[in-house]
């Protein structure tokens, strides 16, 4: 039974992966105070909470919370989580963008929407679009047969306004 203090901690981690979308983790090892703050900070700036934890507290909430087993493996050596809920791309671009900086921190795995990602595919985690782009995209592609229609009646209803002007004029005569 974790003491008082622990199980706080552990209810902590529990509480942030039931709420988050997305797990991130990395090896922090060798990395100085400033470069963490400075990964802190990056991370803050795109909404997105990164701690240190036990591997051992938090093996316990993912094992409490369910659906961590493929990320487990991962809680070796000293682990840094970010948890994200909204832009699920957010920390691999963060990340990527640090580590091309700084050689640091190692991505080790992350799962983002149930599904897992090894240490390989930070990539292919950083290219995913974000909620908004995806949002816009599918609203480019609905407005643009939309403004077509409406460009092609608004041509064609000028001719016909014109063809009835005209036959008007005609009847008029």
């Amino acid at each position: 039974m974790p003491t008082a203090e622990k199980q706080a901690v552990l209810d902590e981690i529990a509480e942030k992966l039931e709420n988050s979308s997305a797990l991130y983790i990395t090896n922090y090892s060798g990395m100085s105070v400033p470069e963490v703050n400075e990964l802190r900070g990056a991370f803050r700036k795109g909404d997105i909470r990164f701690k240190v934890y036990k591997n051992k507290l938090m093996k316990l909430a993912m094992e409490k919370v369910g659906g961590y087993d493929e990320i487990i493996p991962s809680l070796v050596e000293q682990n840094a989580f970010a948890f994200v809920e909204e832009e699920l791309s957010a920390p691999a671009k963060v990340l990527k963008d640090f580590i091309k900086e700084h050689n640091k921190p190692q991505f080790k795995a992350a799962i983002v929407d149930g599904d897992f990602y090894s240490e390989d595919k930070l990539d292919v985690l950083a290219a995913m679009k974000s909620k908004n782009e995806i949002i816009g995209d599918i609203l480019g592609l609905l407005m643009s047969p939309l403004s077509n229609v409406v460009g092609a009646l608004n041509s064609q209803g000028s001719n016909l306004v014109g063809a009835i002007n005209t036959i008007a004029e005609k009847g008029e005569e």
